[in-house]
């Protein structure tokens, strides 16, 4: 059964494309043009294309400010965080040599890694200078915040990659990887809309919590699709990040699971041959065998939980929580 695509993430990027396009538009003419393919505004030609992203980040900026106070929509602490999580994956696709993003060449295979790689640091600058052009009175902090999530990610894209060479990754390893490779900018993004809705120091925690929490869970969702998603719904191929060899949380806890199916597991990841075709899906098979899927399904479900009780601290409620919520649930709730 599909899940409709909540009404927030077509609202978020209603609200937010213009402020992207107006960032990205400030920028040398080839880079603009890698940025606006990486971006699905247009074809490698130049010619307008209709893809567009998720706009999950952006969302939850602009429901935890709605859900803090009433107020202007932070369109531009929502367009700082995408452009920050744009660079990210244009830095991710060349260190994975992924060829595929969102169901159509990657940008580095259709304009090269030198262009990919600077039109990534390109849109880094551009997030500390949107926040910044607010001229609001928690621009700094906003800043700072954002600074401290890139901080976050880098580390752990740092972690992710380091494990592909490890045969000894333990299982709290793996998931401050995690923290800091995706939930760390999902709790910037909670964070940003509270502080750009005059939230206090708790308000701004409590909503960093939930959005850690909730980056969690949508890092072992996003774990399990990799294993067992349809390409045609993910976007990537398949087991992908297995033939890579890639500590995902999943492969992690079947390989220190103590059962046979986590020692077979662990001689297939050492072995020289090419982790592909029928080998690849052995792999997969023996992660869900051990009951790593089981317990990573169990773990999304707990940390949703815990992101919830964030949310509603206090007795917070109206339709901004019930949009969060609601959002949270169907990232949790995507299948594999």
């Amino acid at each position: 059964m599909t899940i409709a695509v909540p009404h927030a993430l077509i609202t978020a990027r209603r609200q937010v494309e213009p402020a992207l396009r107006a960032a990205v538009g400030e920028l040398d003419e080839h880079t603009r043009r890698v940025c606006e393919y990486h971006f699905g505004w247009v074809h490698a030609d130049g010619s307008p294309d209709g893809r567009t992203g998720k706009a999950l980040r952006p969302a939850l900026v602009l429901l935890t400010a709605q859900a803090v106070a009433d107020g202007p929509a932070p369109q531009a602490e929502a367009a700082a965080v995408e452009l920050v999580h744009n660079f990210s994956l244009l830095h991710d696709d060349l260190m994975d040599d992924d060829t595929s993003r969102r169901h159509r060449p990657t940008a580095w295979t259709v304009f090269g890694r030198p262009a990919a790689l600077l039109a990534g640091d390109a849109l880094l600058a551009l997030g500390t200078t949107v926040l910044v052009g607010t001229g609001r009175p928690h621009a700094a902090e906003a800043v700072r915040t954002l600074g401290a999530a890139t901080g976050q990610l880098i580390v752990g894209q740092a972690a992710d990659l380091g494990f592909e060479r490890r045969h000894d990754v333990e299982l709290d390893e793996a998931l401050r990887m995690v923290e800091g490779k995706t939930a760390a900018l999902l709790g910037c993004a909670c964070a940003l809309g509270a502080l750009a809705a005059g939230g206090d120091a708790e308000a701004v925690s409590r909503m960093r919590g939930f959005g850690v929490e909730l980056g969690m869970a949508f890092q072992l969702v996003d774990d399990l699709l990799g294993l067992w998603g349809d390409p045609g719904t993910t976007g990537k191929p398949v087991l992908s990040d297995l033939r890579a060899r890639k500590k995902t949380v999943p492969v992690v806890h079947a390989l220190g699971s103590g059962t046979p199916e986590g020692e077979r597991l662990q001689g297939l990841l050492q072995a020289p041959e090419p982790l592909v075709g029928d080998r690849a899906e052995l792999a997969a098979d023996l992660v869900r065998r051990a009951g790593s899927a089981a317990w990573a399904e169990a773990e999304c479900e707990r940390r949703l939980d815990a992101a919830l009780a964030q949310l509603r601290t206090g007795g917070r409620s109206g339709p901004a929580v019930d949009a969060l919520t609601e959002l949270a649930e169907f990232i949790v709730r995507r299948k594999w």
